[in-house]
């Protein structure tokens, strides 16, 4: 499967690295929402669980249009029809959108969090264990995100209102996983400094990743084929 899984991955940074239609999207829209919470708040600056809320409901939302645009092109140019046709393991083509996917969240995130400390956050609360943490925290989130976004965008590309049917079920899915980032980013940005993760947080993140990584795994075979 690695050889599949290495051809359909570098397919789709050539494809994206060609359009640009995915990472500057999801970008731009981080960067709008920040400004829309710089103005709306009205605050100099923000800590704890407000900066904590703020900064997961924007990478979320951000990712939301990653996920719609996931399959776009393999769906516009009957790409699934030719991966079918292919003597290689279905899983494969999880397994690059997925990394796909994680790969663009890491990008928008490098914008996104300077652009969130430089608009709202404190800056005297981004010391080297804060950034420690989110990096920590945030790489769990992505894992979610990827795997939970490229099962849902599978599903959704084969409907007319992808466009609505995939924030009506991942938001739904990514419940546990918004909860858990801001829990996880609340002592991150505490006003005295960064504290210490919550261990059973970390523990439900990766639990939740584990258990729709195997989930996707399961299903997602029979998912492209119906």
């Amino acid at each position: 499967m690695r050889p599949a899984v290495s051809a359909l991955l570098r397919k789709e940074l050539r494809l994206e690295l060609r359009t640009f239609q995915v990472i500057p999207a999801m970008a731009l829209f981080s960067i709008t929402t920040l400004i829309v919470f710089h103005f709306s708040l009205d605050e100099d600056a923000i800590e704890g669980k407000l900066a904590a809320g703020v900064l997961t409901i924007t990478l979320l939302f951000s990712a939301i249009l990653g996920i719609n645009r996931l399959f776009v092109s393999d769906h516009e140019e009957d790409g699934f029809d030719g991966f079918l046709l292919a003597p290689v393991d279905r899983t494969a083509l999880l397994v690059a959108k997925a990394i796909a996917l994680f790969s663009f969240l890491v990008v928008l995130e490098i914008v996104a969090v300077p652009a969130f400390d430089l608009m709202l956050l404190d800056p005297e609360l981004l010391s080297a264990d804060a950034i420690g943490q989110t990096a920590l925290t945030l790489l769990l989130a992505n894992l979610a995100l990827a795997i939970v976004g490229t099962l849902v965008g599978a599903l959704a590309i084969q409907t007319r209102a992808r466009d609505l049917i995939v924030p009506l079920i991942a938001l739904p899915l990514l419940l546990p996983v918004v909860i858990g980032t801001a829990k996880l980013l609340a002592p991150t940005f505490a006003a005295a400094g960064a504290e210490a993760l919550p261990g059973r947080w970390l523990a439900i993140l990766a639990l939740y990743d584990l258990i729709f990584g195997l989930l996707a795994y399961a299903v997602f075979d029979f998912l492209i084929e119906d």
